[in-house]
């Protein structure tokens, strides 16, 4: 059966796009840090007819990352990097443990995830890497609010590129992709999207055909300047 990991699938847009895949499905692999979220987010994926599983995945944690591919039992077809955080803060106060926090989760987090989970991708010729990231990270309208998001999204739209690059032609298509703004706990409930309409953006890529983009960055379907 074709498997799906998702990080941050506890709720949100993670737990949207969990949802989507299991439609489309797919057994999903719902990635929390907490175990007993992740077990609710997988029980409400069942008793919705999914095939899900928790598993506990701290992206800034090694540790956990290799546990987690491996309860694919050697298939995954699709990673959807959606785990993240949005702190606060201004660039020349701002504490760098912050930053720091801010890269090991929003940027190196997905990198960890993506190095764990290629092999398995080669062995089939075929993937789905989906890097859930943000306009905040375009270069082109970047501000100077949340400095340590904004950055180290930047990064990740970087990182999607290199890795796409490596494994252009190998049939695993690397995208990044701004869901938008979102009615989330992250977004906040005056956020013009709902979680559904976040997840559909990212689900684009999951859903792209083999000659599809590599090494992008879109919100529905459409590029959004680096």
């Amino acid at each position: 059966m074709r498997t799906a990991l998702v990080t941050g699938a506890n709720r949100g847009i993670g737990l949207e796009v969990a949802r989507g895949l299991g439609e489309r499905g797919f057994r999903v692999l719902a990635g929390a840090r907490d175990r007993a979220r992740g077990e609710e987010a997988a029980e409400a994926l069942r008793h919705a007819g999914h095939d899900a599983r928790a598993v506990v995945l701290d992206v800034a944690d090694s540790a956990t990352v290799g546990p987690a591919v491996e309860a694919a039992e050697g298939r995954l077809d699709v990673v959807v990097n959606n785990a993240g955080i949005y702190p606060g803060g201004r660039p020349s106060e701002l504490d760098l443990d912050v930053a720091e926090q801010a890269w090991q989760v929003n940027a190196l987090g997905a990198w960890r995830v993506a190095q764990a989970a290629i092999p398995l991708m080669r062995e089939r010729g075929s993937g789905r890497i989906v890097n859930v990231s943000s306009g905040a990270g375009s270069l082109a309208s970047m501000d100077a609010s949340m400095p340590a998001y904004n950055v180290s999204k930047a990064a990740l739209n970087a990182i999607t590129r290199v890795l796409a690059a490596e494994l252009r032609g190998s049939g695993i298509l690397v995208n990044a992709v701004c869901p938008g703004w979102v009615r989330t706990d992250m977004g906040g409930p005056g956020a013009p999207r709902s979680p559904e309409e976040g997840a559909a953006s990212v689900l684009w890529a999951v859903d792209l055909p083999d000659d599809g983009p590599t090494g992008g960055f879109f919100r529905d379907g459409r590029p959004v300047p680096w």
